[in-house]
């Protein structure tokens, strides 16, 4: 055998997968392309995956030599139903970006297993309107009738252009087919084209390994915690087409699931021995993205906290002075903080109940208004990591009582629930002691649409003087996050304002800090790959923390006023909030460790406070 042969015979091996399967192959990659392009986001700054050429075509050549193994009298079967699969796949993908404005998400996934039979009838319905059917969703059914008609009338094609297509036929010899003396230079294209192949295949191996590491990696992960924080590697995976999408998506359920089973196990287990009702009305705020340095009430230099500063100056707001957030991701922080789990104790956040649990099977009145946390088929995977067991049906009607309805573009829109709310005297009657827990968006990014137009006060050239070293881009940001600042001053104060003239007692901490250009990092959100030093720590963990209690409060209970304003100095890691809510609440059970509750006597100052599970924020060098 010459050594042209040899090689003939190889590149006709290289490409017979494509070859073999010419039609399926074209007709995916374009459908792959295209369905990347309707599902761009409308944004300046959005970008297709910079290796979707490459990968797809590496995605569908494994697939093809898949169906190579495969006996010939079954294989056209297997790749017409992968086929069907692959289209409705994208079709839904594109259609659910167009009605939802996301593509297939883990909390889409959800809500589609709560859909009813009337529901799935709507939904359906609506895809087969005019304006979805000629839209985007109209260019991928485009694509399968003329892959169905190629495969139906392909023959006869061929037949009208007078030959066949240059394919390889599974059943000829390689070495045959690349023979100078059969159809004159075709031995030659045959043999460019799985040149072309080689050089594609092993071209889009090596650009694609690490993206197929990274969802290995992501697939084997084993808490949505787990999911979350892989998601923030500046190596994750990208889902760059619907298969990968449905894949994450399932399996971000699954893990969920196994969560979800064991809070609602321990939720059957939940028992208060007695409750005193020390305090009628508990008002939890938690806010969002707020570091403690720019704080006006802390320091900073903007005035940022007026109001805050203008109530701790009566004495009834005392601000907490060394307080840390035990992560500095919003749904870690929330598992950690609605948990009665502390950091160092054994098991996992969900092998112990919610703390709202307890207050309802003690007797309290539980409302829980969230800006955030609302199953949204748009939704990403950090609020769903973060509320997916909030919104369990289960688990949500074992801590909540009521509920806010839909999200809102600013806060003041939950003070309009409360207000609506209290107007109809939900959760209000026959004087039961009351749980209302506040979740805002608080300094969430994006920072310029934190703050109503009409609201804003600082501006760039206010930090010409402060801030010289950054430039006029870094100092409209600055101004966008100090003004989301003031604007959450304004909604915690009339929060206060609600309650002045009750018996209440309210609580404030954001769920972590951030970083905005602070010192000369250079940063703005959040670092959450790089190794916990003192500047992160100081940055991203350490939170504004205030008990504030109303006139009436702080006369009728000057025990527990004393015992704040004597635990101000305390150190605090907020995994252990759920501790003193226990204790204002008079609740007694096994599960309250009076170790952890910062106004206890019996409080435990030496704890160490873990920061991320990994570092001890008490130990960093100062």
């Amino acid at each position: 055998m010459t050594l042209r042969n040899i090689l003939g015979k190889a590149l006709s091996a290289v490409f017979r997968p494509i070859g073999a399967n010419a039609r399926f192959f074209v007709f995916l990659y374009v459908l792959g392309v295209v369905c990347a392009w309707l599902t761009l986001p409308p944004y300046k700054t959005a970008r297709l995956y910079h290796n979707l050429y490459l990968e797809l075509f590496f995605d569908l050549y494994v697939l093809c030599a898949f169906l190579m193994l495969i006996p010939q009298r079954v294989r056209r079967w297997v790749r017409g139903v992968v086929a069907v699969v692959l289209y409705v796949l994208a079709i839904i993908d594109v259609y659910c970006y167009v009605k939802f404005g996301s593509t297939i998400t883990p909390t889409m996934l959800l809500l589609v297993g709560e859909t009813d039979e009337r529901e799935a009838g709507e939904f359906i319905a609506s895809f087969f309107s005019s304006d979805v059917v000629f839209g985007k969703v109209g260019w991928l059914l485009l694509i399968a009738l003329a892959h169905i008609a190629c495969a139906v009338w392909g023959g006869k094609l061929r037949k009208m252009l007078g030959g066949p297509l240059p394919t390889i036929p599974e059943q000829s010899s390689p070495t045959r087919s690349l023979s100078p003396r059969r159809g004159g230079y075709s031995w030659v294209l045959e043999a460019l084209a799985g040149l072309a192949t080689l050089v594609l295949l092993v071209w889009s191996s090596i650009t694609s390994w690490p993206n197929k590491q990274a969802f290995w990696r992501m697939m084997n992960l084993q808490t949505p915690g787990q999911v979350e924080a892989e998601l923030n590697r500046p190596d994750c995976v990208n889902c760059y087409e619907s298969p990968y999408r449905l894949a994450f998506s399932i399996r971000s359920n699954q893990l969920a699931a196994k969560q979800i089973d064991k809070l609602i196990e321990v939720s059957h287990r939940v028992q208060v021995d007695s409750c005193s009702y020390r305090s009628p009305h508990i008002v939890l705020i938690i806010g969002e993205s707020f570091g403690r340095h720019h704080s006006q009430q802390y320091g900073y230099f903007m005035p940022t906290t007026p109001r805050q500063i203008q109530r701790e100056h009566t004495g009834l707001l005392v601000p907490f002075t060394d307080v840390v957030a035990s992560w500095n991701l919003t749904s870690f922080v929330f598992k950690s903080l609605f948990s009665m789990h502390v950091v160092g104790q054994e098991g996992e956040w969900c092998d112990y109940p919610l703390f709202p649990e307890l207050f309802r099977k003690a007797g309290y009145d539980v409302t829980f208004l969230t800006n955030q946390f609302l199953p949204k088929a748009k939704e990403a995977v950090y609020d769903f990591s973060g509320g997916f067991f909030l919104n369990n049906p289960k688990l949500s009607a074992a801590m909540f009582d009521h509920r806010n309805e839909k999200t809102h573009i600013f806060d003041e829109g939950l003070l309009a629930d409360y207000d609506r709310m209290k107007d109809e005297g939900i959760g209000m009657k026959d004087g039961k002691p009351r749980l209302t827990i506040f979740h805002l968006l608080g300094q969430h990014l994006n920072y310029r649409t934190r703050c109503p137009n009409s609201k804003k006060h600082f501006k760039p050239e206010d930090y010409n003087e402060r801030r010289p070293e950054l430039n006029a881009k870094q100092r409209r940001l600055l101004s966008d996050y100090d003004n989301a600042c003031l604007y959450n001053d304004s909604i915690v104060d009339q929060i206060c304002r609600r309650m002045e003239n009750e018996e209440a007692i309210v609580i404030y901490m954001p769920d972590h800090g951030e970083e905005c250009y602070e010192g000369t990092r250079g940063i703005i959100c959040r670092n959450h790959s790089a190794e916990i030093d003192r500047d992160l720590a100081r940055y991203e963990f350490e939170i504004p923390f205030w008990i504030w209690c109303s006139p009436r409060y702080a006369a009728v209970h000057p025990e527990v006023f004393k015992q704040v304003i004597e635990a101000r100095q305390r150190p605090l890691m907020t995994d252990a909030v759920a501790h003193t809510l226990l204790y204002l609440a008079g609740i007694e059970s096994s599960w309250y460790k009076p170790e952890y509750d910062v106004l206890s006597a019996d409080y435990n100052e030496k704890r160490p406070r873990i920061l991320k599970n990994t570092t001890d924020y008490d130990q960093l060098a100062e």
